[in-house]
């Protein structure tokens, strides 16, 4: 088994070479958890949760473990728990009256005891890279609901703005307060912004009440020397450019084949952005064990001179993802 070393996925986020082939995943699953971790015995509560998080992480050959920084969020009415809903479901906000009654939770009154914890249980050569509790976008839907919300935009462009703002506001806090900590290498500023074919909302309207928020998020990450990689699903070619050049990401993550295969992605933007994982999740369930280590060893010969590329999966590993599937893909690192 490798030993950690988080330098190595802090070269691909500044667009180097690894000295070996590196992995990214922004989350793994329990399942996963448990078969990586399997034989160990870990504490009940918070602090055994994230002893488990990084051994698995470490044990599956990541040089890093994806840790919230705290548990601040955006509170809203209760949705139900379903694998797919209404991106309108149980909105909170949805007029003046309702806004001004809403009680918005502030950052500093969050303990960072998860980052507090992993600075105790990481092992040598391992850091944490944190994510936000959702982005200025999806916090804004889940708020207001996706419908609602397009209908703000235009009826009440200021309400909305306000409301844009309180979100963006206290994210840029909380990303303060994470990207300070010292267990930290690198942050996610977590947003999906797409559907499969164009963004959510016209690129006028993203450049006007998202992206200067996500502008000051990675401001204040790269005032701590943090790199900041953008999770973001959906088809977003349309605002690559902003992407790269006026909000500044490191890197980006989350590619399906269906909007752009990572392979095409890589070959239009490398030099300018990392790019990190990208093997389509629906492939990773659907191929043949070589195939999915075929083309997984492929994108590393691609990238393998030129770097700024982690392997991983398109977006995440949810449980549907066979055991077997993944161990495909991260075995071609492992074993590297």
């Amino acid at each position: 088994m490798r030993k950690p070393d988080y330098t190595q996925i802090l070269k691909v986020l500044n667009k180097q070479v690894p000295d070996r082939p590196t992995l990214y995943e922004f989350f793994l699953n329990d399942s996963l958890h448990d078969v990586l971790t399997a034989g160990e015995t870990f504490e009940p509560g918070e602090k055994g949760h994230i002893h488990k998080t990084i051994l698995a992480f470490k044990n599956a050959g990541y040089d890093y473990a994806t840790i919230p920084g705290s548990h601040f969020g955006f509170s809203v009415n209760p949705k139900q728990s379903k694998s797919s809903m209404s991106l309108n479901e149980a909105s909170t906000i949805y007029d003046r009256e309702t806004y001004d009654n809403y009680k918005w939770l502030e950052p500093e009154d969050c303990p960072l005891s998860p980052l507090d914890y992993a600075a105790e249980l990481l092992p040598e050569g391992m850091k944490v890279i944190s994510q936000g509790p959702m982005g200025v976008l999806e916090n804004a839907i889940s708020l207001v609901g996706y419908d609602n919300l397009c209908i703000m935009l235009y009826d009440d462009p200021d309400l909305a703005q306000q409301i844009f703002d309180n979100i963006g506001s206290r994210l840029v806090k909380y990303y303060n307060q994470i990207a300070s900590h010292d267990a930290v290498c690198a942050i996610v500023s977590n947003d999906d912004w797409g559907f499969k074919t164009q963004p959510m909302l016209s690129p006028a309207d993203m450049r006007k009440y998202v992206f200067p928020w996500h502008k000051k998020i990675v401001a204040t990450a790269h005032a701590y020397n943090k790199p900041v990689i953008l999770h973001s699903c959906g088809q977003a070619e349309e605002i690559m450019e902003d992407i790269i050049v006026d909000i500044g990401f490191d890197a980006k993550h989350s590619f399906e084949d269906t909007i752009m295969p990572v392979e095409e992605a890589y070959e239009k933007y490398k030099g300018r952005i990392a790019l990190l994982g990208g093997m389509d999740v629906g492939f990773v369930c659907t191929a043949t064990t070589k195939e999915i280590a075929a083309r997984s060893q492929a994108m590393l010969d691609r990238a393998k001179d030129v770097g700024g590329y982690a392997l991983g999966t398109g977006n995440s590993v949810p449980e549907y993802v066979p055991h077997e599937s993944y161990f495909a893909m991260v075995d071609v690192v492992r074993n590297s």
